[in-house]
């Protein structure tokens, strides 16, 4: 029936009295239900749970009610949950990670699901189809994931077009860079400056990765000579866009497997060159934490997350937290699974959070317990 609406205004009552579960409900039915039976279906290439995901959230992002439906179910609004960095308003401190929308297909339906803010990425100047499959495996037991994706997405410019056709999110946007696996090393830099060239107007803040395991060479750039290079000529190119503005905030994600002195040196780096801020941490090639049952899986190549490294990359935020005397922002990332986790990497000294292999565990329902969990310890203060 038309009623002369828009498509909006048709929705509205609907939205406005569908009854919903609570988010305890909901995490039952996801760890009870849902999660089993789509790790049942899809347990040879657990890559299709993730394809099938994205691409149902860019449909029902485009379907008329299901945004301001999906913000009523997940959003926690509260001022004590804002963070003011560099100049950008963060609704709340629980973003979502680097990988998992790669493509920037699921933009308005992800800003609609309680997170503060989300990351897209990693791309690519060059488009790659990234390492064969199968790439992706699950260690259920260990609450762990093995990838060796090898940034697989399709280019920058690819990217640039599909975020120009879209409204502007209602959260900050942060776009991960890497570098094409055909660039030689020595040309890193420039491949990074064109990735941000086309990208530039559509981000809030943009993230250096350095630290994936799964591009040969990538992890040389993190050393001294070549991650000072790699910034002076982004801060450049930054700069040149942004004309008479500010720069937008730069920040470098970082490896847990670095050692204590290798970090001081990339520090000192990221400090002298005034980078915004560190991620910290991406995935690792240790194998500690994972179950005894597990082993024979685990000895797949590829970058470790989950549960095994809750511990090491809290560690490496308080390190860096110490280090710095808490004069560089960090976004803490790896490991977080509860919202006692995400409150103890706060401790540590992380300004935001990001999540990714926690949702695969936990579901959606992660980011409203961790906000709320916030708002719970704010008023025990």
């Amino acid at each position: 029936m038309d009623l002369g609406l828009s498509p909006k205004r048709q929705w509205q009552p609907f939205i406005t009295k569908v009854p919903y579960p609570s988010n305890h409900q909901y995490q039952m039915l996801y760890r009870g239900l849902i999660r089993p039976v789509l790790f049942r279906l899809f347990r040879n290439d657990p890559e299709q749970i993730h394809e099938l995901t994205v691409d149902l959230l860019h449909r029902l992002g485009g379907m008329p009610g299901f945004n301001q439906l999906a913000r009523r179910l997940a959003l926690v609004q509260d001022p004590a949950l804002e963070r003011q960095l560099w100049g950008i308003r963060f609704p709340n401190p629980v973003g979502l990670a680097a990988g998992f929308d790669k493509e920037g297909r699921a933009v308005p339906a992800l800003a609609s699901l309680g997170f503060g803010f989300l990351e897209i990425g990693t791309v690519t100047w060059r488009p790659q189809p990234g390492n064969p499959r199968p790439r992706l495996f699950r260690l259920p037991r260990s609450q762990a994931i093995i990838n060796r994706m090898g940034f697989n997405n399709s280019g920058a410019q690819a990217l640039q077009q599909r975020l120009q056709a879209m409204p502007r999110p209602a959260v900050p946007i942060g776009i991960s860079l890497g570098k094409s696996k055909l660039t030689p090393e020595q040309d890193a830099a420039q491949d990074y400056g064109s990735s941000l060239r086309v990208l530039y107007p559509f981000l809030d803040y943009y993230a250096v990765n350095i630290s994936s395991p799964n591009t040969p060479g990538l992890r040389n750039l993190q050393a001294r000579e070549r991650l000072d290079e790699l910034l002076a000529c982004l801060q450049r190119t930054a700069l040149e866009l942004a004309g008479t503005g500010v720069a937008k905030p730069l920040l470098v994600k970082i490896a847990p497997d670095l050692s204590r002195e290798a970090v001081v040196e990339l520090l000192e780096v990221c400090v002298q060159r005034q980078v915004a801020g560190i991620i910290a941490t991406n995935t690792t090639l240790a194998r500690d934490g994972v179950d005894a049952g597990e082993q024979s899986l685990a000895q797949q190549a590829g970058g470790l997350s989950g549960r095994p490294l809750t511990e090491r990359s809290r560690e490496m935020v308080a390190f860096i937290h110490r280090e710095t005397g808490g004069s560089l922002p960090i976004m803490g990332v790896g490991g977080i699974l509860t919202p006692d986790d995400a409150l103890r990497m706060f401790d540590a000294g992380a300004s935001l959070i990001q999540l990714y292999t926690g949702l695969v565990y936990q579901g959606i329902g992660l980011v409203k317990g961790i906000n709320n969990a916030l708002l719970r310890r704010r008023q025990e203060v």
